[in-house]
Parts: structure tokens; sequence; C-alpha cells
């Protein structure tokens, strides 16, 4: 193997490989370690590896008498823990130096990526989002699909040409009957606002997340100077997601890699919400089951948006809302995010099970979330264990009670 590239690496991801005092407090809150208790799973045990790595072959004894290079079996295990985890950021909450560690695994994900070391799924996975525009491998003019049973069409959802809005509706939305409801939902509510807004059909392409987090952010460039010049075609000045991961790479990395901005805002969708119900552009009737929030990852943690899909939610007469355990920046994943379904299904379900449990001590007969991937994820492990509770996006929600 030859020496480990470190251009991936920042000098302030350099210094905090260094900085890690190992203290322990990350294996604590690592939802993937705790259910499958696997030592190259702990957020400590990633650095400490790849430090190990660099210091044989770029340290004093290396300069003395020759680097030692990692084994093949030692750089395969290393790439186990990299992959077997969400992407959370509950790690970089506790840790007492401040590591940022959701990009220092992001990073260390695009070096295994450059050293072949990383699950044979992700180059399906990059096939189909460089070659079909989207993560289900499905032909992208199909992209609103969802819209078909609904009773009536808005204008905007075969896309107009010019709009205030773009509602970017995401891969999972647009292709998983699972969450076909998210986008039929955000429609419904857009139009009954007044909003003028379009889609973008099967001009909208997948924003690239997964790649980025698979560690092949190399090969989004096209996707995202594609949908950049869809959005700015129309005309509008607001971009609206109800995907956090689709918010999450539009605010942040879309500038960055087009390098200048946008143009045009990003909003999330629960944002939007909490706008429309506040200027009474919609009202809202009664809804008297308990319900609790799951905080996705992508939208707290990761964007620091905790108020908006609260203060929705009680917004809603009569409604009784109860905190999970863990909740806003301590909330447990659900297990879906960082890729990890496409190599391991079964982790998934634990972490899921386990936030399901938390939602269920709650009382709450309906779980509530927004993001599609939670829903998905939570919706298909309350099945799975033939749990009594409705999960729901807040979206969906705000449809149900909406009145005329």
């Amino acid at each position: 193997m030859d020496k480990f590239d470190l251009s991936h690496y920042s000098v302030k991801q350099l210094v905090e490989l260094d900085a890690c005092t190992r203290c322990g407090e990350c294996v604590k809150w690592c939802p993937t370690y705790a259910e499958k208790g696997e030592e190259p799973l702990q957020p400590a045990d990633k650095i400490r590896r790849m430090r190990s790595f660099i210091g044989a072959q770029y340290g004093l004894r290396a300069r003395l008498f020759g680097p030692r290079f990692p084994t093949e079996v030692a750089v395969e295990e290393y790439s186990g823990g990299v992959y077997d985890c969400t992407l959370c950021g509950r790690c970089k909450v506790v840790c007492p130096v401040k590591i940022d560690t959701r990009p220092l695994w992001i990073a260390m994900r695009e070096h295994l990526v450059d050293l072949g070391h990383y699950p044979g799924a992700f180059d399906t996975l990059r096939e189909m989002v460089t070659t079909r525009h989207n993560i289900s491998g499905d032909d992208n003019e199909d992209r609103l699909i969802w819209s078909e049973n609904l009773e009536r069409v808005p204008e905007g959802v075969t896309g107009k040409e010019q709009a205030e809005i773009v509602y970017f509706v995401g891969c999972t939305p647009a292709f998983y009957p699972q969450t076909y409801g998210i986008p039929q939902a955000t429609v419904g509510v857009m139009e009954r606002a007044g909003l003028d807004f379009t889609t973008l059909g099967s001009e909208e392409w997948c924003c690239g997340y997964p790649l980025i987090i698979a560690g092949m952010g190399d090969a989004v460039e096209e996707l995202v100077e594609h949908n950049v010049a869809a959005v700015r075609r129309t005309g509008a000045g607001k971009l609206v997601a109800g995907c956090p991961s689709c918010y999450h790479t539009w605010l942040h990395e879309y500038p960055r890699i087009i390098g200048e901005p946008l143009g045009f805002e990003v909003q999330h969708l629960s944002e939007l919400l909490e706008e429309l119900i506040g200027e009474g552009s919609i009202t809202l009737g009664e809804f008297e089951r308990p319900v609790t929030y799951h905080d996705p990852c992508d939208l707290g943690r990761n964007s620091g948006i905790y108020d908006a899909p609260r203060n929705v939610i009680q917004s809603i007469p009569g409604i009784s809302f109860t905190e999970m355990e863990e909740n806003r920046r301590d909330a447990l994943c659900c297990g879906g995010g960082g890729d990890v379904a496409m190599c391991d299904q079964e982790l998934v379900e634990a972490v899921a099970s386990r936030r399901l449990g938390q939602a269920q001590a709650t009382g709450a007969q309906v779980l509530l979330s927004a993001c599609q991937q939670c829903k998905r994820t939570l919706m298909t492990a309350a099945r799975q264990e033939k749990v009594r509770m409705r999960v729901l996006d807040i979206v969906e929600l705000v449809a149900m009670v909406m009145e005329e």
C-alpha cells in the first residue's frame, strides 16, 4: 500500500486527530457502537487507528527507520468502523475538546475511497446517481409519480416555467411509496396558502448528498451545476426542501462547490410551515391524540433547526406533545443516516428499534418527524415490531388538520 495521502484532511482536522484525549465520552453516545459493540465503530477508535497509520508513516520512527505500512486487514477493519456510522454527530456534541467529528468522518471516507477500501454497494450508488440521477435507479422521468393519485394536481406540481418558490422534493419522497404522503401534503399546504410554487419535475436530480457522505463528493459537480441552473431558470427567490439532507446540502455544500452564492434563499419545509401559520396564511383545527417528535440529525444537530418543527406542532389546538428522553442536540438517531442501510440493514433496524422504544415511553400515539428518511426508517421499525404507533411527517399532520 502506498503512503496515506493526507490531502483529504484540512490542517484543522489533522490537529483534531492529535487532540483526541481518548476520554471515551463519545463511545457512550455512539448509536451504532451501542448496538453492535465492535471496537472499530467507536469514534475514539477511528481517530486512534488513523493517528497510528499516520504516525507509522510520517512520525519520528518512520523517518529514522523507514515507514511501516498498514496491512490490508487493518485498513479493512478501520473502513468497517468508518462506514458503519450514521454520521449523526452525537459524538461532536459530547466531545470535551470540541472535535468536529462529522466532517472528519466524511474526510476519512473520501480517503478510503481513494484507497479502494469501501463497501462495494457504493459503486452501484454512484452509477445510479450519476446516470439515472436518483438513488433508486428508476427512470427520472417518473419523479412526479407520487402526484398521480392526488384528487387534484396543483398547477405548480407539473412544473410552471416561472415561480416564486421551487419545492425540491428529494429522491426518497419521489420514488419510495412509504413517503409519497410528504410531497402530497406539502403541495396541498402550499396551494391552500396561495403560494406561487413549482417543482422541477424530471429536471430535479439527486442533490448529491448520498455520494458526498459516501466519500464520493468528486462525482457530484455535474448534479450540482444542473440543479442550480434548473432553479435559476425559474426565477425563484426561494428553494424549499422537505428533506433535511437536501436542505443541508443546498445550503452548505452547493455554494462551496459552484464557488459562488446561489442567488436565492434555501429554507427547510418546517421553517416555511412555521411562517405560514404565524402569518395566518393557513389555520389549523384541533388534534387531540398525544404526539412526540423525533429530531432528524441533519435538521437538528447538523443544521441547528430545533424550534421550527416544535412551534408548528404546538400551534395545533388541543395537541398533547411530550418530548422523548433524548431530544434536541442529544436526540438519538433513527438509524437511517450515513448510507448505513446500504451496508448493514440489521444495524439500522437495531438503532431504529431503540429510538422507537423511547417514543413509546412518552405514551404518544403519533410519532412525528421532519425527515422522509426518519419517517421511512421508524415506520418500518413500528411495523416489524407490531407497535401501534402512527409515524408522520409534521407536514402530513398540518395537512390533516388544516381548515378550509
